[in-house]
């Protein structure tokens, strides 16, 4: 009888190691930022647009989730100041850009994780911006503390077609391309 007790004892004891519980880390919205740029062509802008908040989950220190919430009223034009600052950045947050009094938050979720190995994952995930659900695909690099994705989107698949020349003939050098740029950190 005292030995079937030491072999349940044992099993628990070694089931609890080999089950180990996710672990979600909240990103510090302080220090993680989304860095944009949109590219027209006469030039370019870019700017900045913070986290509300966010989460990576972990199991067995392996990234296996994640979701985010951008905080779109916080979007800022960072290569301009002035009036012409504040002009670009009450179109972006207008109804012909991201309708930020309607649509105030951006959402990111993981679907699909593939572990590329040293640190660098593969993502799927569904992002919502202005209330349109589409996939984008993504590196993501975790070190320590931090992550860092570079991507591309096109801003038309959200319903934000102003200046596009995919939408609209004869812009001309007002045409503004689809295609902008997101480079994302986070720290946890």
């Amino acid at each position: 009888m005292k030995s079937i007790k030491k072999i349940i004892i044992v099993l628990i004891v070694t089931l609890s190691f080999l089950q180990t519980e996710a672990q979600t880390y909240k990103i510090d919205v302080s220090k993680s930022k989304i860095t944009w740029i949109g590219k027209k062509v006469t030039g370019q802008h870019e700017g900045i647009v913070k986290f509300k908040d966010g989460n990576l989950i972990f199991k067995n220190k392996k990234l296996v989730g994640g979701n985010f919430n951008a905080d779109m009223k916080s979007l800022t034009n960072t290569d301009q100041s002035g009036t012409s600052k504040m002009k670009l950045e009450g179109h972006l947050k207008s109804n012909d850009f991201f309708a930020v009094d309607d649509y105030p938050i951006a959402n990111l979720i993981f679907k699909h994780i593939r572990n590329q190995g040293d640190n660098v994952y593969s993502i799927s995930a569904d992002l919502t911006i202005k209330g349109k659900t589409n996939p984008v695909k993504f590196d993501l690099v975790v070190k320590k503390n931090s992550a860092k994705a570079d991507f591309t989107l096109d801003r038309t698949k959200f319903d934000i077609k102003y200046g596009s020349g995919s939408f609209f003939d004869d812009l001309g050098d007002k045409t503004i391309y689809d295609d902008f740029d997101m480079n994302v950190n986070l720290v946890f």
